[in-house]
């Protein structure tokens, strides 16, 4: 059981280019899965973490909506975007800069075989890191991701998730808002929930901004203590 994840901070990047990346890692963590098995002595599969901030983007999960899109193709090339429909679940979300994208690419037989699970570890993650900045967040009943004032008409979501999993190998993971310009928000109806808001670490804390490699280090303590995790 190998509890070492390897930590990658891959600075602004493509969102397609970033894909494939993590689908070579998914993959080569795959072919190791099938080729061995897991009695055999010295079997071991690796673990990834990336760190990530793309161009402006919109992606749609496999079971979205593209109605959630609001914008044509010459809308998107006006407003300097792009847009791709992926394999992670989840509806439609936009990343760009000044927010921190996390992907897991972790095999689970690692630490824990449990979908749900790693979904509610990922969230407290969040929620504990934002609360080291004072703010309260809380999960969303039915509706993965971090929120503040749930159950009010005040209800915004400061960190989008969505996972894809194969055989208890992970890919995609967070996105969480600290000093992104929400304006692009309003292009989409986000995760295809509509009547709620999104929100910033910054907007929250009424700052220009907040440091994003301090955000980074409290996300990977929160990650390693709740996976018993060694990143390397």
């Amino acid at each position: 059981m190998n509890k070492d994840i390897k930590l990658e901070d891959l600075g602004l990047k493509d969102f397609k280019d970033t894909w494939d990346y993590q689908e070579t890692l998914f993959k080569a963590i795959l072919d190791t899965k099938i080729k061995n098995r897991r009695e055999d002595a010295g079997f071991a599969t690796d673990n990834h973490f990336l760190f990530v901030e793309h161009p402006h983007v919109y992606t749609l999960g496999k079971s979205g909506d593209l109605s959630n899109l609001l914008l044509s193709e010459p809308q998107l090339t006006e407003k300097g975007a792009t847009f791709y429909k992926i394999n992670r679940g989840g509806d439609i979300t936009y990343h760009g800069p000044g927010q921190i994208v996390g992907y897991p690419i972790l095999d689970l037989d690692n630490f824990f075989t449990d979908i749900h699970k790693y979904l509610r570890l990922l969230e407290e993650i969040i929620i504990l890191t934002l609360a080291e900045y004072g703010i309260t967040t809380e999960r969303s009943p039915g509706e993965t991701g971090v929120w503040l004032d749930v159950g009010t008409p005040f209800a915004r979501k400061i960190c989008a998730m969505g996972v894809r999993a194969s055989r208890w190998v992970t890919m995609h993971g967070f996105a969480l808002n600290v000093n992104a310009d929400l304006g692009y928000f309003d292009n989409i109806i986000p995760c295809g929930i509509r009547g709620k808001a999104v929100t910033s670490l910054n907007n929250e804390l009424k700052l220009k901004y907040v440091d994003e490699e301090e955000v980074k280090a409290k996300i990977l303590k929160h990650f390693g203590n709740l996976f018993e995790a060694n990143f390397i």
